[in-house]
């Protein structure tokens, strides 16, 4: 299996992470732990959280999946160098406060540290961009950090194109660490959000992406087809907006690639992801070992110059 490199960084792992965001919330204790097994012992170790996982669900408060992946970590004590931990401070955490201040991105690791169970966090990333904070006084405490021994390296997610290039201008002159990944929201129907300046200043610099909603909150699954099809579906607001006719033609292209492979429309999206250019690795959540599994023969498939060019085709932003 190829290993992708995230960034600059020496992290390397298969081109496929789990998204956390199901930990406690769709997938419970027990679950999400099958499912971290399955993941790592298929030669898989990137796995991405952050501390305000799930606190949209009533009655939690966040770092609740950071906690199930901590418990998985003391049960398996052995797998800590198997898998690659990355997590996220920067929205509001409930009687917490938010953003990149120094004094809440110290309080923000020191208590993601022990949720995960686990000394060091392989990539703690800038949930969203602070605009009331200097640049350089997030940097430096990241500098701090890592030199510290708690974080190995970071990386932004939700940034815009001008703001990651000064994120990238403080770094060099003042020998602070850099952003080495970006994790935008980006799939087969929504290219416009990150192709174009976004896309271009992480192929300049060489910053790894990371794309979240890779699947469009399952449209790309090709599930849902027609609105009755949406149903009570708990991402029903979410696919809604795509059935119309450009998504049921990104569909088509999809199951005609899928016949061609021998997978089915979700492999083959996540197998778009992975063939583009400024990709690291598309972040992809599951809830069942079937899903998993879905995910993980996805890094097997590659799809053809015409199979491209009809997704390319379908999916163009208007």
């Amino acid at each position: 299996m190829e290993k992708r490199r995230l960034g600059k960084s020496d992290l390397e792992f298969a081109p496929v992470a789990f998204g956390g965001n199901v930990f406690g919330w769709t997938a419970d204790e027990a679950v999400s732990h099958k499912l971290l097994d399955a993941f790592v012992d298929a030669g898989f170790s990137f796995v991405d959280t952050a501390d305000v996982y799930s606190r949209w669900v009533p009655g939690h408060k966040g770092g609740e999946s950071e906690a199930i992946i901590g418990s998985w970590l003391k049960k398996n004590p052995a797998k800590r160098e198997k898998v690659l931990i990355a997590t996220k401070c920067g929205m509001e955490m409930p009687s917490v406060g938010q953003g990149l201040s120094r004094k809440h991105i110290e309080g923000s690791v020191d208590a993601s540290l022990k949720r995960l169970n686990t000394d060091r966090i392989d990539l703690f990333q800038s949930h969203r961009d602070d605009a009331a904070t200097p640049q350089e006084e997030t940097l430096s405490t990241y500098g701090d950090l890592v030199k510290a021994g708690k974080l190995r390296f970071i990386g932004a997610s939700n940034f815009e194109a001008p703001r990651l290039a000064e994120a990238a201008r403080i770094s060099k002159d003042k020998g602070l660490p850099r952003y080495e990944s970006l994790q935008p929201h980006y799939n087969l129907m929504e290219r416009g959000l990150f192709e174009g300046a976004l896309e271009n200043e992480c192929l300049k610099e060489g910053i790894g992406v990371i794309p979240y909603y890779s699947l469009a909150s399952g449209f790309l699954s090709g599930k849902y087809r027609s609105e009755a099809d949406v149903g009570d579906a708990k991402r029903g607001g979410g696919v809604k907006k795509y059935i119309n006719p450009k998504g049921l033609g990104v569909l088509k292209a999809l199951d005609d690639a899928a016949k061609k492979t021998g997978a089915n429309p979700a492999q083959v999206a996540l197998a778009w992801l992975m063939q583009r250019k400024s990709i690291t690795a598309p972040i992809v959540s599951a809830t069942s070992l079937k899903q998993l599994d879905d995910i993980v023969k996805s890094a097997t498939i590659k799809l053809d110059p015409e199979s491209l060019a009809a997704i390319d085709k379908a999916s163009a932003p208007a």
